[in-house]
C-alpha cells in the first residue's frame, strides 16, 4: 500500500490522561507481542511514568498540550489534581512516548487540524489551560470523513465531560467521611435491632397502619356498608312531602299515658256505688287536661275522630277531624258553618271503635251541651255501640245494628221478621247462633251483633201544652233494639221511671228499623255553652237477664229490666248487650232527629260541645276492658273483613265482596255449634 503514495491504516486507539503511555489498546498487549505495524511503536500502561531523559523531541515541542514536565514525586501528585499555575502543565496529563521512527508528518498527519492550529494553541502563551473548553468553538476540529483519527481523551471531551476534577479517588482505599452512610457493613444487622418503640417507630407504624386501614375502609368497609343499607332501607321522614303532616320527629312519647286511668283523676272518683249498691271500681278515665290533642287515626290511643259524613241519619254536615281538639281542659267538638265535601257545615265526631271497649259496668261523661236549651237543631250525642259496628259504615253495620238477640234461631233473625205487615224492614240477622258450619262467623253458636245504648241524645220541648215561649232542654236516653215487639210496644211493667215530673217515657218507640226503648229528662238551660256542667251515663249488667239504668247528675232517671224485652209472638228474649261496647261522642244536626231553625242556629254558630271527662266503672274482680271479652271475640274478625270498615260508602253487606252467612233455620244446613 506504500507503493500507493498512501499511508498504512492504524487501528484505532484511545490514550488516557491519567497516566504515562500510549494508546490504551496498545497498554493491554504484553510487551513481547509489541504491534509491528509501521510506525506503531510498542506502548506499556503505566500509572507513573518511566524515568527518561529529555529528548530532542521533547524540547523541541516545548509545552505541549500532553507534554509532561518530568516524573511525579508521588502518587498524589498524579491522583489528585494540583493548583491551576500559568504557564505550567498539570503533571497527571498523559504524554505519550515518542518513537524515534514516528516522523513529524506522520503526527501532523494523525492530527489533522490539531495540527494546523498547533502554531496557534503555541503563540498563545504558557497561560492557556491544558485542558479545552467545549465551548470554544475557535477549538472545534473538522474530521468528518476520517476513518483513521485516534479516539483519545482530548477528543471524546469535546463530547463528554470526562476530564477530572478536584477530590476524585481512583482507588477503593482512598476513604471519605460519610462513606459509611453510603455503604453500610452487612455484619451490623447482627448488633443493630429494629427498635419501634420510639417516637419515629411508632409515627411510622401508626402510618401505616392508617393507611392500611384506610385501605381496608375504602374497598371493604364501604361496599357492606352501602350493601346493608339498601337492605335494610334508609328511614325517611313520614311527613316528607305533606305540608299538613306533624313531623315524626315531634316527641309524641312525651308525657305518653302507661295505663287506662288518667293521672289527672282525682282519688276521689276512683270508686263509685252503683244503683244496685254495688262498689264500682274506675277502670278507665280521661280527664282531657293537656291542650292540644289532636285525634287523627293513630294520634290518640283511646280516641279517633273520623272523617266521613254520616249519611244513616241523613246529616247537615260533614264530621272532619280538624273540628276536634282539646282546649282548656276539655274536649270540644265544634260545630260551624264551614262549606265542604258539598255540605255547608262541619263538625266533629270522636270513636273509640276498635280501641277501647268495655263490657258491663258505668259510662258517664261530664258535658256542657253546645247552643241554648231554648233553641232546636242540634244534636248532640254520648253514646255506645257494639263493637263489630262501626258507626258510619253503614256496610258494617247491615244485619247487626240494632239486634240484640238471644242464643236461639227462630222467626227474629229473618228478615222483615217475617212479617209482611212492614212491621221490620231489616235484613236479618247477619250472625245468629244457627250459623251454618264452615261460615263466616266471629264465634260460631252465639248471635253477634251491634247494639246501642244511649247516654245522651239532646233535644229541646216545651214543658206544657201552649208554652212555646218556654223551650226547655231534654235528654233521651235509650236502648235500641231488635227484632222488634208488636207495635213496638215493649213490656212497661218492667221499667222504673224515678220522677215523672223531670223524666218520663219517650212518645217515639221506634220505626221499621229500630225499636226504641226511651226516656226522656228535661235539662236545665245553663248547662250549655260553658256555662255549666252535668253527668250523663247508664249503668247496665249484661245478659238474658240484665238490666239498664240512666242517670242525670246524681239522679237516676229511669231503668230497663230484661223482662221487659222477653218473648213476644214469634220473637224471643231480646237480651241486654253482651258484645264489647265502643265509645261515641258527637255533634250532628238532622232533620230526621229535630227540626232545624237555621235562623236561630245562625246566631250561635260557631257552636261548641264540651266533654270535661269520660270515666268507666265496673265491679272489682270482673273488669273487662276489651275489644275481646271471652266468647265476644271482635278484632280478628275485624282484621279479616277490612274492606267494609275502611270504606264509608258501601252501605250493604251484598255490596262487599264477603258472603252473607247462611243458617240453619232459613238454609236448612247443620248449624256449627260454640
Amino acid at each position: 500500500m506504500a507503493s500507493d503514495g498512501l499511508r498504512p491504516v492504524r487501528p484505532l486507539h484511545i490514550t488516557v490522561n491519567s497516566g504515562s503511555g500510549g494508546d490504551l489498546l496498545e497498554s493491554m498487549r504484553s510487551d513481547d507481542s509489541q504491534s509491528t505495524l509501521p510506525g506503531t511503536p510498542g506502548l506499556s500502561r503505566n500509572l507513573i511514568p518511566p524515568v527518561r531523559g529529555p529528548s530532542a523531541q521533547s524540547s523541541h515541542l516545548g509545552p505541549r498540550m500532553y507534554g509532561s514536565p518530568g516524573i511525579a514525586e508521588s502518587s498524589d501528585s498524579l491522583l489528585i489534581p494540583p493548583p491551576r499555575t500559568r504557564g505550567t502543565p498539570r503533571p497527571y496529563q498523559d504524554s505519550p512516548i515518542e518513537s524515534p521512527s514516528r516522523a513529524a508528518s506522520q503526527m501532523s498527519s494523525r492530527r489533522t487540524s490539531w495540527s494546523s492550529e498547533a502554531g496557534s494553541r503555541d503563540s498563545r502563551g504558557p497561560f492557556i489551560s491544558p485542558f479545552a473548553s467545549p465551548f470554544d468553538d475557535s477549538r472545534a476540529p473538522s474530521r468528518a470523513g476520517s476513518d483513521d483519527d485516534n479516539v483519545n481523551t482530548q477528543t471524546v471531551s469535546e463530547k463528554y465531560n470526562i476530564m477530572p476534577s478536584a477530590g476524585l479517588l481512583l482507588f477503593p482505599e482512598d476513604v471519605e467521611k460519610d462513606d459509611y452512610l453510603h455503604n453500610p457493613d452487612p455484619n451490623d444487622k447482627d448488633t443493630e435491632k429494629c427498635d419501634i418503640w420510639n417516637k419515629r417507630g411508632l409515627v411510622n407504624v401508626g402510618g401505616l397502619a392508617l393507611i392500611t386501614l384506610g385501605v381496608l375502609v375504602l374497598f371493604i368497609g364501604y361496599p357492606v356498608l352501602t350493601s346493608f343499607r339498601q337492605v335494610v332501607g334508609v328511614p325517611t321522614n313520614s311527613c316528607s312531602g305533606d305540608s299538613d303532616c306533624l313531623s315524626d320527629k315531634f316527641p309524641l312519647l312525651k308525657n305518653q299515658r302507661i295505663g287506662l286511668i288518667d293521672p289527672d283523676t282525682p282519688k276521689s272518683a276512683y270508686s263509685k256505688t252503683s244503683h244496685d249498691g254495688n262498689k264500682l271500681s274506675l277502670v278507665f278515665s280521661d280527664e282531657f287536661n293537656t291542650d292540644g290533642r289532636t285525634f287523627y287515626d293513630g294520634d290518640d290511643p283511646f280516641f279517633q275522630a273520623v272523617d266521613i259524613w254520616y249519611g244513616v241519619t241523613q246529616d247537615l254536615e260533614w264530621y272532619d277531624p280538624d273540628a276536634v281538639s282539646t282546649a282548656n281542659g276539655t274536649l270540644n267538638l265544634k260545630f260551624d258553618a264551614f262549606q265542604n265535601h258539598n255540605l255547608n257545615y262541619r263538625s266533629g265526631m270522636v270513636q273509640s271503635w276498635n280501641k277501647l271497649c268495655f263490657k258491663g259496668g258505668r259510662m258517664e261523661a261530664s258535658i256542657s251541651l253546645p247552643g241554648r236549651g231554648d233553641i232546636e237543631g242540634f244534636w248532640p250525642g254520648f253514646w255506645a255501640m257494639g263493637n263489630l259496628g262501626r258507626p258510619g259504615y253503614p256496610a258494617t253495620t247491615d244485619g247487626l245494628w240494632p239486634y240484640s238477640y238471644w242464643d236461639k234461631c227462630d222467626a227474629g233473625i229473618t228478615a222483615n221478621q217475617s212479617s209482611p205487615d212492614g212491621l221490620s224492614l231489616l235484613p236479618g240477622m247477619r250472625l245468629p247462633a244457627c250459623t251454618c258450619k264452615n261460615q263466616d262467623h266471629p264465634s260460631a253458636g252465639i248471635s253477634r251483633s251491634a247494639p246501642e245504648i244511649d247516654a245522651l241524645e239532646a233535644s229541646v220541648g216545651f214543658m206544657g201544652p201552649g208554652q212555646y215561649d218556654a223551650a226547655t232542654g231534654s235528654a233521651s236516653q235509650s236502648f235500641q233494639a231488635a227484632p222488634f215487639d208488636v207495635w213496638y210496644q215493649p213490656d212497661y211493667n218492667f221499667v222504673e221511671v224515678y220522677d215523672s215530673s223531670v223524666t218520663g217515657m219517650n212518645s217515639y218507640r221506634g220505626g221499621p228499623y229500630q225499636e226504641a226503648l226511651s226516656g226522656v229528662t228535661w235539662l236545665n238551660n245553663d248547662w250549655y255553652d260553658g256555662k255549666a256542667y252535668q253527668t250523663y251515663g247508664f249503668e247496665y249488667n249484661p245478659g238474658d237477664s240484665g238490666d239498664i239504668s240512666w242517670f242525670v247528675g246524681d239522679d237516676y232517671t229511669w231503668k230497663v229490666d230484661h223482662r221487659a224485652l222477653r218473648p213476644n209472638g214469634n220473637v224471643g228474649q231480646r237480651v241486654i248487650p253482651e258484645e264489647p261496647m265502643a265509645i261515641v261522642m258527637n255533634f250532628g244536626m238532622s232533620n230526621s232527629f229535630a227540626t232545624v231553625f237555621l235562623a236561630n242556629l245562625a246566631e250561635l254558630m260557631p257552636a261548641t260541645m264540651r266533654f270535661d271527662y269520660i270515666r268507666i266503672y265496673q265491679d272489682p274482680g270482673s273488669e273487662s276492658v276489651t275489644c275481646d271479652p271471652d266468647g265476644y271475640p271482635t278484632t280478628s274478625y275485624i282484621r279479616n273483613h277490612p274492606e267494609p270498615y275502611s270504606n264509608q260508602n258501601l252501605t250493604l253487606w251484598s255490596s262487599t265482596k264477603y258472603d252473607w252467612p247462611t243458617n240453619s233455620l232459613v238454609d236448612g244446613c247443620t248449624a256449627a255449634s260454640s
